[in-house]
């Protein structure tokens, strides 16, 4: 039996419940109770979500939890100190610690995060390293996981982070059975980049935004720095600047993280061959095409159409 200890705290989000269902739907995969979940909070009894209503909790104590996970808030809320020690005590007798979405800025705060790989969602990576740089924050990854420390970004990601601790406590079998019963793909890389996110960020110039037109409606194309500055209406040397400053990235990575996103809707909408994918969005070959998506997504084209083809056929 798996303990789990899931950390709440006023004005948490219920979507962070999501990674929860996902150990239920283990349960009922393995026909029997593997996971137990408690919901925990400082003081205990009521605890009002962000949607008004609440849920009943049990206090802090010196229980022992396999796993410990925190919640999320829509901002970053103060933290008590309690909270922190709690965070603290749950890193030396929990066997790992957890934490989704805005989540991570409580173990930052405990400093269970110093030293170590971490991410959030995208709209406050930045925010959680300027206040903590001790943290290797690597803001466009979907979970990571670094010694007994797991975090994720979005709170949907949250599931991705269940399901990886499904598969490492019970296999890849009830995982993919428990992605499923969820409706959800088996599962996303945690390399993988927070793509709808990240693609829709608005820079804060019109100029820029229409360089970033320009590159999704010319994927085809070689779409060099000089291509896109002219776009712009910027030498190249004032677009590269630009362009990192407002979007947190360069004009080659935020190209090949286009090309790749496009190539993924490809593969899991359609029927084309591979070598038309990488022709179609810019690639020019497979190999190269492969290469970036093991870059991006930690996962090779072939593994991203079997998913979308098993997830389509799935009952």
């Amino acid at each position: 039996m798996h303990m789990i200890g899931f950390v709440v705290f006023p004005k948490f989000q219920l979507m962070g419940f999501a990674a929860v269902t996902a150990f239920e739907m283990a349960n009922l995969a393995l026909g029997e109770p593997a996971y137990e979940v408690e919901l925990l909070s400082e003081f205990g009894g009521e605890v009002k979500s962000s949607a008004g209503f609440g849920v009943i909790t049990k206090a802090f104590d010196d229980t022992c939890y396999d796993t410990v996970m925190f919640g999320a808030g829509a901002t970053i809320e103060p933290m008590t100190a309690g909270l922190i020690e709690f965070a603290r005590h749950a890193l030396g007798t929990s066997r790992r610690v957890a934490a989704a979405c805005t989540g991570a800025f409580v173990l930052a705060q405990s400093g269970l995060l110093d030293g170590r790989r971490a991410t959030t969602h995208w709209a406050f990576a930045r925010q959680l390293q300027e206040r903590f740089p001790a943290v290797k924050v690597e803001e466009d990854r979907i979970f990571i996981v670094d010694g007994s420390v797991w975090t994720s970004a979005g709170m949907t990601a949250s599931i991705d982070l269940a399901l990886a601790m499904i598969e490492k406590d019970h296999g890849q079998n009830v995982a993919r059975a428990v992605a499923r019963k969820l409706v959800v793909y088996h599962r996303r890389a945690g390399g993988q980049s927070q793509f709808s996110a990240l693609l829709e960020l608005e820079p804060k110039s019109d100029r820029i935004q229409r360089s970033i037109d320009y590159a999704k409606a010319n994927l085809r194309g070689v779409l060099s720095v000089e291509e896109l500055a002219d776009a712009a209406g910027l030498s190249a040397r004032q677009f590269s600047r630009a362009f990192r400053a407002e979007t947190g990235q360069s004009p080659a990575k935020a190209v090949e993280n286009l090309r790749v996103e496009a190539a993924r809707l490809m593969m899991e909408q359609g029927r084309h061959s591979m070598d038309v994918i990488a022709e179609e969005t810019g690639f020019a070959d497979p190999d190269r095409m492969r290469r970036a998506f093991l870059r991006t997504l930690g996962q090779p084209p072939q593994t991203i159409r079997r998913n979308a083809r098993e997830s389509a056929s799935a009952p």
